[in-house]
């Protein structure tokens, strides 16, 4: 149950859209999340894992654009712990964004914080997950954010609409699986499963291993809402028998289109009609990997049935063939499809001049390391700039608020500091710099930033996701990004607005945004490995001068280091 201004939830779990009369507007909900260990059992083989309220997937957080949400995380586990509202736009409370050591120190063991935001100017499907070690891996969960009351969806109203979580699972306990991988200064050992609601569907090893169900009525639309909260790989999604119509990317409404297959990175969200046209049967959904680079995937595919009422147990299921994982095609037309809705109530806001112009390589390097006996004596490092981000001890935000000395520098380079053919032959060197470096921009200033996958070690698609913003993705390409030719041809009328995008492979994006959001915004990649490897950054937005232009105090609850 969620809350009013003058109802509060005291319950195990608010979860619930607003029980009030349609008059009253929701203004403000309180969730509890408690985060717990909860024995699980997948694969036929059983672990403990970290959660939230013991569920996995989480619980969804419901609210209404314009509401003030309230949610009390209280850590029971041995880990601490910081929870991340991925896409929610945080304006002027930053200590609420979630990543630990960035804006927050995080909940320690034993300990409780209340994350306090109003959800301003925003409505869709985002997701919530945990900002520390790898601990995301099973603590997620859904964000939907209804239209203001009696504002439509600007396309027809569904029968029925249903939250549809990705996700991986490994049979080990994660954060040994990345423990080890830092120990040996090589890449972690990939997922064991893919999937659908917290559920792999049946796997050939493990007859007795369920699928999500999702039960239809012919002739009814349903509105899925997609979301990606697997930790290291961009996966596709199909539905036998069906066509999908996406109407809305990472909280955004775009032009609608119609897919068999949809592609989701992790952090992405999509929302997609589905028409029930059929009369009857059984039609499979099938969640599997997009890698089309020489890196190890787990292969397996998730897969998760649409049923139609009335449908016998005995009918045989109509299947669905996956993409091939290294489809670039496939993933290249999903994503030239996707444009800003652009109307005139949802215009896109595209900054037509740019007070800077940034530019990052962003991949993979190697750095000395005597200790990794398993790389020889090296180990993959990762990068923005060539600078391999180091985390603080003390959270970013506390130290630019209290004008704390020492914690980062502002020095975070506009241009790469080697020019070399970046998806060509790499250079000789491959060794990165370290630093916590911050690049610093004024209130309401224009950014323009393309992104420059390199083909160090190897080439790869890069989901970046940006905190505190949504942004435009004005023009991508593959090769090297030329500054003369191709903003010629940079779409600056109706480019799709997200908060995470893909760097594609061996190639690049550009994106513009505004700074009008003030505090520091952690900026990485969102396949875990690459983030712990160092690929991240955060911008310092100054205040400004008017009275809604400044970082709020922090809490006084805010966790101490």
């Amino acid at each position: 149950m969620a809350s009013s201004s003058s109802f509060c939830c005291l319950g195990f779990l608010c979860l619930l859209v607003c029980l009030l009369p349609a008059s009253v507007d929701c203004m403000v909900r309180h969730y509890k999340f408690n985060v717990v260990m909860k024995n699980t059992t997948r694969l036929c083989s059983s672990k403990p894992i970290v959660t939230v309220n013991g569920k996995f997937p989480g619980p969804t957080l419901y609210a209404r654009e314009d509401d003030t949400v309230l949610v009390k995380v209280v850590n029971h586990v041995k880990y601490n712990v910081s929870i991340h509202w991925h896409g929610i736009r945080q304006i002027r409370t930053g200590w609420a964004d979630g990543p630990a050591y960035i804006t927050q120190c995080p909940i320690q063991p034993g300990q409780s914080y209340v994350y306090n935001f109003t959800i301003t100017g925003q409505r869709g499907t985002l997701l919530w997950h945990a900002h520390i070690l790898w601990l995301r891996a099973t603590v997620h969960g859904g964000i939907v954010i209804l239209p203001k009351r009696g504002v439509p969806y600007p396309f027809p109203a569904p029968h029925k609409e249903v939250v549809v979580v990705l996700a991986e699972w490994w049979k080990s306990d994660t954060e040994a699986v990345i423990n080890e991988a830092t120990k040996s200064g090589l890449a972690p050992n990939v997922s064991d499963a893919h999937t659908i609601n917290g559920h792999p569907g049946p796997v050939s090893n493990c007859a007795s291993q369920g699928g999500f169900t999702l039960p239809v009525q012919s002739g009814k639309t349903y509105m899925l809402r997609l979301i990606n909260a697997a930790l290291n790989e961009e996966l596709f999604f199909k539905i036998a028998g069906h066509k999908l119509t996406v109407v809305e990317v990472d909280a955004t409404y775009v032009k609608p289109f119609k897919t068999d297959t949809v592609l989701i990175a992790p952090g992405q969200t999509t929302n997609v009609l589905v028409s029930a046209d059929q009369s009857s049967g059984k039609y499979l959904v099938a969640a599997s990997p997009f890698m089309d680079a020489p890196i190890a995937v787990d292969n397996k595919t998730a897969t998760a049935t649409v049923s139609y009422a009335g449908t016998l147990s005995t009918t045989q299921t109509t299947l669905t063939i996956p993409p091939p994982k290294n489809a670039t095609a496939v993933a290249n037309a999903f994503t030239n499809s996707l444009r800003s809705l652009n109307s005139k109530k949802f215009p896109a806001a595209v900054p037509k001049t740019v007070d800077h112009n940034l530019f990052f390589t962003v991949g993979l390097g190697i750095n000395p390391c005597p200790t990794c006996k398993a790389g020889n004596g090296s180990r993959v490092v990762a990068s923005i700039n060539n600078v391999t981000f180091v985390m603080p001890t003390t959270a970013l935000l506390q130290a630019h608020f209290f004008k704390q000395k020492g914690v980062f520098t502002t020095d975070f380079p506009a241009n790469p500091p080697h020019v070399f053919n970046y998806t060509g032959t790499p250079p000789a060197n491959l060794a990165t710099t370290k630093g916590t470096k911050v690049y610093r921009l004024a209130y309401n200033s224009t950014v323009q930033l393309v992104m420059q996958d390199t083909g160090i070690i190897s080439p790869e698609n890069h989901p970046i996701h940006l905190h505190g913003f949504n942004f435009f993705a004005v023009g991508r390409g593959i090769g090297n990004y030329n500054p003369k030719t191709d903003p010629k041809k940079f779409n600056l009328v109706d480019p799709v607005e997200r908060n995470t995008i893909g760097v594609p492979s061996g190639g690049w994006v550009a994106i513009r945004f505004r700074a009008d959001n003030p505090g520091v915004w952690f900026m990485h990649c969102h396949l875990e490995i690459h983030t712990t490897w160092g690929l991240k950054m955060a911008f310092l937005v100054d205040n400004g001068k008017g009275p809604n232009q400044s970082l709020l105090p922090p809490p006084v609850d805010l966790p101490k280091c």
